[in-house]
């Protein structure tokens, strides 16, 4: 990430709006378990409406200076972890639910984000419910991402991405500036 995107996602503003209109949308009311997988948890602007909502949360960032803040923060590790998003680094079927929030477009490649949902995938529970927000291609969200990996995720071809990575009801919608989708593990 740049410098603008690690000053916007430490805001209290982006806090907010994770908290009070991201989250609900992506979520709604789903019942995510008891042990969900942070992926991207990045300040952790998530991290503490998450921890309301299930019982353990388990805190995936790729940056280890990031992962450090943000142990640091929760305090006693709380569950923080560095790791590669396309190579989780825990045991097949360890969680209830996962969660990605503007994490898949930083990923090097689309071959990337193929081997994250087959991880993801991997370490569901069965039953296990995968949400994600991203943003569209455009040339305001290339511009932001100047000096940043921006691989952006096309909505049309998730369907069928996510379900050769094995998932199953796979749904997809957008709004203005970005767009949720949800799949589930089934066997």
């Amino acid at each position: 990430m740049n410098a603008l995107e690690n000053w916007y996602c430490s805001t209290s503003f982006w806090r907010w709006l994770t908290r009070k209109r991201l989250l609900p949308w992506l979520l709604g009311r789903s019942d995510l378990g008891n042990h969900l997988l942070e992926i991207g948890a990045g300040p952790g602007a998530a991290t503490a409406e998450l921890r309301k909502r299930v019982l353990r949360v388990t805190s995936l960032e790729y940056d280890y200076a990031s992962a450090a803040r943000l142990a640091q923060k929760l305090g006693n590790g709380a569950g923080v972890v560095q790791g590669d998003a396309a190579a989780l680094p825990f045991a097949d079927r360890t969680f209830s639910s996962a969660i990605a929030v503007l994490v898949l477009h930083h990923l090097r490649s689309s071959e990337q984000q193929d081997r994250t949902f087959a991880e993801v995938h991997r370490v569901l529970q069965r039953g296990g419910r995968f949400f994600a927000f991203e943003i569209p291609d455009g040339w305001f969200n290339r511009v932001i991402h100047t000096n940043s990996t921006f691989i952006p995720v096309q909505p049309a071809a998730l369907a069928l991405r996510l379900t050769t990575a094995g998932f199953a009801g796979v749904t997809l919608d957008q709004r203005a500036g970005g767009f949720r989708f949800r799949a589930s593990r089934k066997n």
